[in-house]
């Protein structure tokens, strides 16, 4: 009874806290348009108003810390618009209900173990597991992220290389890119373009671009263009050169895994076939000894 009152504490107070600060928000609307409703701001997303329920947590967030979760966030492709104080409330919204769904549990479930140990046990258990949820997600995104731009980066160097030995700039051929990739490599050259309108050096926004990704045959794309850059060499003749090294680890990297594949095979065969084999072979004999044994 201890535990279930203490669930219901949790769950009024949620209620009771959200009920005066919609109060309270909408008491600021109205202040801010002179009690005129109909001209309301767009209602903000759900991730906005988590993040500003959890603004007096997030707004203790390390310096150093926010800057590796924009890096982060970056690297995923800015999922959903998400800032580093919207991420971190994303955090703490889902560790904490999963709290409340654990202590739930932990009451609901009959086991031998006192109520007053499973339930906020469970509760912190299933907390962790709401509070790492996200990372393990934003990280998955980093990965597929990543994996995208390095199955396509060879078939845009192709291009990037046609481009600028038809006698185009570099920044036609970046252009051509953008246009014809609509992933995340696109996305990415994309972004190196607007910064080099805003006024970034280009081989300092490709560098950036490099540097986010985390890719390495991107990496070494763009610091063989600087290079060729800084010593005058013809890029197109370089461009040339690094989409054939980009087919050939291709290669490379697709032979090792084909030869990887026999040996992977070996676990399932003998885990999974090989018992139902055996079953079926020995199967009929087994029941006629034992028959002959009774």
């Amino acid at each position: 009874m201890f535990g279930v009152a203490l669930i219901a504490g949790v769950i009024c107070a949620f209620i009771v806290l959200a009920y005066f600060i919609a109060i309270d928000q909408l008491r600021r609307t109205a202040a801010a348009t002179n009690g005129n409703f109909s001209a309301q701001a767009p209602r903000p997303t759900l991730v906005k108003q988590l993040e500003a329920l959890a603004k007096p947590f997030t707004s203790h967030l390390p310096a150093h810390a926010a800057v590796e979760v924009r890096a982060q966030l970056s690297r995923a492709g800015d999922p959903g618009g998400l800032t580093p104080a919207g991420f971190q409330a994303v955090r703490y919204s889902l560790g904490a209900l999963l709290a409340i769904v654990g202590l739930g549990t932990g009451v609901l479930v009959a086991l031998p173990i006192p109520v007053i140990v499973v339930a906020p046990l469970a509760g912190a258990v299933a907390a962790f597991i709401g509070y790492m949820l996200p990372s393990l997600w934003l990280e998955q995104r980093i990965a597929a992220r990543r994996q995208q731009i390095q199955r396509t980066l060879a078939e845009a160097t192709d291009l990037l290389t046609l481009v600028v030995e038809s006698g185009m700039s570099l920044d036609e051929g970046l252009l051509s890119i953008t246009e014809r990739f609509h992933n995340a490599l696109g996305d990415e050259i994309g972004k190196v373009l607007r910064e080099i309108r805003l006024g970034r050096p280009r081989m300092s926004a490709l560098e950036h671009m490099a540097e986010t990704t985390g890719v390495p045959d991107l990496h070494h794309l763009v610091e063989s263009i600087v290079q060729s850059d800084q010593m005058g060499v013809p890029i197109a003749r370089l461009l040339r050169v690094q989409a054939t090294e980009m087919r050939r680890r291709q290669r490379q990297t697709a032979q090792e895994r084909a030869a990887q594949a026999s040996s992977r095979m070996v676990f399932p065969m003998v885990g999974c076939i090989f018992p139902v084999l055996w079953i079926v072979l020995l199967g009929p004999a087994i029941i006629q000894i034992l028959k002959s044994l009774h």
